[in-house]
């Protein structure tokens, strides 16, 4: 499930995600109006993510285990933790906690990622049709 339109779908997200966590030249707009703006195509990223890997894997349902979340839910999840990640390395310092913990965060959802592509792959997880 990695590569092709999940990739430029991740991109735009961080994207988002970036304008709407660190803002541009460092300053964040708090502004509602494109708050909203931004968590709107987030959420219709996702949806264009959950149609392609509809559309795109084969969904085993029988003795399947339901995930909690749809696979555009946690890339969008990703993103931010991403962001998030690339902010820190790039305004703390390296010994500081916070820095590590958001790198350590990134790598649990990759990891969690990569688990639920195998286990959907495998037939072992099926997926939310939300």
């Amino acid at each position: 499930m990695v590569g092709g339109p999940l990739l430029w779908f991740a991109r735009d997200l961080a994207v988002l995600h970036e304008k709407r966590i660190v803002g541009r030249g460092g300053r964040v707009d708090t502004d509602p109006v494109v708050l909203r703006e931004i968590d709107c195509r987030r959420s219709e990223l996702v949806l264009a993510i959950d149609d392609w890997v509809l559309r795109a894997i084969p969904q085993h349902r029988l003795g399947a285990t339901l995930h909690t979340e749809t696979v555009g839910a946690v890339i969008d999840r990703m993103a931010e933790a991403s962001v998030r990640a690339h902010h820190a390395l790039m305004t703390l310092s390296a010994n500081d906690e916070m820095l590590h913990c958001a790198w350590h965060h990134l790598a649990e959802l990759a990891d969690a990622y990569d688990d639920l592509v195998r286990d959907v792959l495998a037939g072992r997880r099926r997926l939310p049709e939300w």
